[in-house]
């Protein structure tokens, strides 16, 4: 176990020891600086809890997709992950939020740490609505599927599969929720959040669509012959699901550091053990083994995606959707290792006695 998660380790090392020699060089005292990695450990350990649903996620699409987009999804992806989603995304936000370049955005970070986490907090609402709907889609999805035959929490699950023939029933919930939480908003705020939860759905649909055009095209050249290796409509759909899963976690680091790099030190690890978890859960055919962890996952996709619609109205810690997300995984687990006990006991017991 530990080969998949060696190069993960390596480079929490690196940013730890960044992290010292940094609040040395800011602080100039011991103090200071344990107090700056203590910071980073926090946000380590924080985005690590967040991610392992995301991990579980990323393993059910990448299962399908070949190996040669496997690969770059976990190069390519993981440098998108890291350098855009954790580093340029926050400049970004700010760039654009107050009409200043990037390389002024970097130094209001460094400078004006307090403004920066202001701009970035302000765009929280546009960010809790687009991230929130995406994730929402994404559970929805995988329970309102007609082709689904396993079921976990089976009662819910069962009732929900019998309106998986109705189109576009979860993108009318979405609305729904979207909808009812933007009427307890103000005028501006319920327009801004009301726009980007349409943008959320818009860009998953997007996503899927495209992925269906490639798949035809793909099916059409299988049919004359043609050898074809694409992976490009799940890469897609695997990046701004990423992007859609750190969101959460950039808006709520602020609430431990409002310096930039800090932050990137900290959010960066977890995003490494989400690369090495996925793989983990790829290469040993964890998904398969342990039938419920799937189900797991995206019901804490689900309470996340409604989490972060919600704090658009009431705050609501990243402990506690950590925790609820930890807690439906270990719970799906627990019941996949029971369940395959039942199955080699029932079929011990149906051996003839020699």
């Amino acid at each position: 176990m530990l080969r998949y998660y060696t190069f993960s380790l390596v480079f929490t090392a690196i940013c730890l020891a960044l992290a010292i020699w940094y609040g040395w060089a800011s602080t100039g005292t011991i103090a200071g600086t344990l107090s700056l990695l203590w910071i980073v450990i926090v946000l380590s350990i924080l985005e690590v809890s967040l991610s392992f649903d995301n991990a579980v996620v990323n393993a059910t699409v990448l299962r399908e997709m070949d190996e040669v987009w496997q690969r770059r999804f976990l190069t390519w992806g993981i440098l998108i992950a890291v350098f855009g989603m954790r580093i340029i995304f926050p400049i970004a936000i700010v760039s654009i939020a107050a009409n200043i370049g990037p390389l002024d955005a970097v130094t209001l970070s460094l400078n004006q740490p307090e403004e920066y986490e202001r701009i970035v907090s302000d765009a929280h609402l546009g960010i809790a609505g687009f991230g929130g709907a995406f994730l929402a889609m994404v559970g929805l999805t995988f329970f309102f599927d007609s082709d689904k035959d396993v079921h976990w929490i089976a009662s819910i699950e069962r009732a929900i599969n019998r309106f998986s023939s109705v189109p576009a029933v979860e993108i009318g919930l979405v609305l729904l929720l979207v909808y009812g939480i933007s009427t307890t908003l103000t005028g501006d705020e319920a327009i801004t959040f009301l726009t980007a939860g349409i943008l959320g759905l818009v860009t998953f649909i997007g996503v899927h669509a495209l992925g269906a055009i490639i798949e035809q095209r793909e099916a059409r050249k299988r049919a004359t012959g043609e050898i074809v290796r694409s992976g490009l409509g799940g890469f897609l759909y695997l990046e701004v699901l990423d992007s859609s899963f750190s969101f959460d976690g950039v808006i709520g680091a602020f609430a431990l550091s409002n310096n930039m790099i800090v932050i990137a030190l900290g959010l960066s690890v977890g995003a490494m053990f989400v690369r090495s978890m996925t793989i983990h859960l790829v290469r040993q055919g964890t998904l398969a083994q342990y039938r419920y962890l799937e189900h797991g996952a995206f019901w804490a996709i689900i309470i996340l995606g409604v989490i972060m619609l919600l704090s658009a109205k009431v705050h609501i810690p990243e402990t506690i959707t950590g925790l609820i997300g930890a807690v439906l995984i270990g719970l799906s687990l627990w019941w996949s290792i029971r369940s395959n006990r039942r199955e080699v006991t029932a079929n011990s017991d149906e051996l003839p006695n020699s």
